[in-house]
């Protein structure tokens, strides 16, 4: 059951559409909707989204799924095969990007709540890559992607596919702003599902990070290098 078929779609898809009898069905769909690459429409939606949804998986299969959110096209199309988005510092826990490194394959999922409501999957392999790095290569990525907020790391996919999400069960979004004062007596985010932390003790030494080191290479990746990558 792990190896893919030839052409789009997984074996376990395969096996339930023949037990469903949807395999014509699902074979229109696959000519006519999946797409290898991402088509001048798909890019031109992800150009106007400003958030998407992450599913990745680690080297065992055990799934996570994430979110990100920004400025319209904080998402990037560098090109028909390409996206690439920035992380900024947060919780310190890096799991979806720890995933990436174990098991490169890296789903997105775009979806319009305003106004056309509509969807884009976008499936590929992705790395994650230093700040200093992408921009050696895409000199023109923005410095500022959201909120003088200076992007840490890059998560680079290469598509694999890209298919439509259909609208049936969108739900209709009106943007607005936060309203102010509602949320006086919410907890804070690290204290909302679980009791406060404890006061931190100073006395304790703190680790130190690893700014401006190359980063961390699994070593099914490092097998992949050549002597004169290395």
């Amino acid at each position: 059951m792990n190896n893919r078929p030839a052409g789009p779609g997984s074996a376990g898809e395969r096996l339930l559409q023949s037990h469903l009898g949807t395999t014509d069905r699902a074979a229109v769909f696959y000519d006519r909707q999946v797409q290898p690459q991402l088509t001048p429409m798909m890019r031109e939606f992800v150009r106007q989204q400003t958030m998407v949804f992450l599913s990745t998986a680690d080297a065992a299969g055990n799934c996570d799924t994430g979110f990100r959110a920004g400025p319209p096209g904080f998402v990037i199309d560098l090109d028909a095969d390409t996206l690439t988005y920035p992380e900024y510092r947060g919780n310190g826990v890096h799991a979806g990007n720890g995933n990436i490194l174990e098991n490169p394959h890296l789903g997105l999922l775009f979806i319009d709540f305003t106004h056309h409501h509509i969807g884009l999957h976008v499936n590929g392999r992705a790395k994650v890559v230093s700040d200093a790095e992408q921009r050696s290569i895409y000199p023109h990525l923005p410095v500022d992607t959201a909120q003088s907020r200076k992007p840490a790391l890059w998560v680079h996919l290469t598509v694999d596919e890209a298919y439509v999400q259909c609208s049936k069960y969108i739900p209709h979004l009106e943007p607005a702003p936060r309203p102010r004062g509602a949320t006086a007596n919410r907890p804070k985010d690290s204290d909302y599902f679980v009791a406060p932390a404890p006061a931190p003790d100073h006395r304790r030494p703190v680790g130190h990070g690893a700014a401006g080191h190359p980063l961390p290479v699994m070593e099914h990746e490092r097998l992949r290098l050549t002597p004169d990558q290395a």
